[in-house]
């Protein structure tokens, strides 16, 4: 894919070079009538606008970005994505580059920043959240060209360089480690079915258990209702294991509720730590990983990327299970 130039503009709309340059700056020098027809030729050509910074040839924007799809009331309470960003801006402020961050209904609205900055050249890179299964974004990006680090990978098209964890690894630690204390039951409540995270975590729960794993929006709401669902079965599971740390902690007050004591009738395992799983009673056993290091690293690697010396995929720490009070061998 290629930008529309002035020129282009001008020759489309048999005027000079200058007169387009005038219309399109909102400067004076042509006629309403001329300005008018200008931009709309413009429009149909799909133009947008460089900025002054990026109008110097070949020059750098001096700014990364990142595109969440996902509702914007759930991010006040995804902590994830608060250490992650957290990191992310530490890593690009000691490298004076500048973070342009927007929220999206969906992976189509989301495409569309990504048309729109590449146009505008308002970004040397992105950086890319929450794979897919069947995802339009790497070969979207590929073909704009635009420099990309997928955050969660690999991809499975190989399309994009990517930083992430094991999270099929991470899956299996924490069945062994429930087996361990001699869980037999034991309930997965995932995330989001589409995201490729949530699939390996799916595949690798039922591969080491049999059982199937049940998915949600990550939301209280979800996580509490889900818990109902399993401890009022005619064969509640033991142990349960929540894609998230809100869930968990909806899952310890649903559990309250039911008269179910944690961990002596069921034990509750989180997925990413956070100051929630230390402040319940009992504390909620979480995986750990620093989350916010991941962000520095990942907007490291994206500088790499765009520079040109960075290809490849790039396999983070694996986080490890801290076990708590929420917990305990099955007597």
């Amino acid at each position: 894919m290629r930008r529309v130039t002035i020129r282009e503009i001008a020759r489309r709309a048999g005027v000079s070079e200058s007169a387009v340059s005038f219309a399109l700056n909102n400067r004076p020098g042509v006629s309403e009538y001329t300005r008018r027809m200008i931009l709309q030729v413009a429009e149909e050509m799909s133009w947008r606008p460089n900025s002054a910074a990026r109008a110097l040839g070949g020059s750098r924007t001096g700014a990364v970005g990142l595109v969440l799809a996902r509702p914007a009331e759930t991010l006040g309470v995804e902590s994830f994505f608060l250490r992650l960003v957290s990191g992310i801006q530490s890593a690009l402020s000691t490298s004076a580059t500048a973070l342009l961050f927007q929220v999206v209904a969906d992976v189509a609205a989301e495409a569309e920043v990504y048309r729109r900055w590449w146009a505008e050249r308002r970004v040397d890179g992105v950086l890319v959240v929450d794979p897919r299964i069947d995802d339009p974004r790497p070969n979207l990006l590929s073909t704009l060209g635009l420099p990309a680090l997928l955050i969660g990978g690999p991809d499975p098209t190989g399309t994009l360089p990517s930083i992430w964890a094991d999270d099929t690894r991470a899956m299996t630690a924490i069945v062994e480690h429930l087996r361990s204390q001699g869980h037999q039951r034991i309930a997965h409540v995932a995330g989001l079915a589409d995201l490729l995270h949530t699939r390996h975590r799916i595949e690798a729960f039922e591969a080491a258990t049999g059982a199937a794993s049940v998915t949600t929006d990550y939301s209280d709401e979800a996580g509490g209702r889900v818990t109902r669902e399993l401890l009022t079965a005619a064969e509640p599971p033991t142990a349960i294991v929540y894609d998230n740390d809100i869930m968990a902690v909806a899952g310890i007050g649903t559990a309250a509720e039911l008269g179910r004591a944690v961990p002596a009738d069921v034990s509750l395992v989180a997925w990413d730590d956070s100051p929630l799983c230390r402040l319940t009673h009992p504390m909620l056993t979480a995986l750990v990983r620093d989350t916010f290091g991941f962000g520095q690293r990942a907007a490291h690697r994206l500088l790499e990327v765009v520079d040109g010396t960075a290809t490849g995929d790039v396999e983070d720490e694996m986080p490890h299970l801290e076990p708590r009070g929420s917990t305990s061998t099955r007597q």
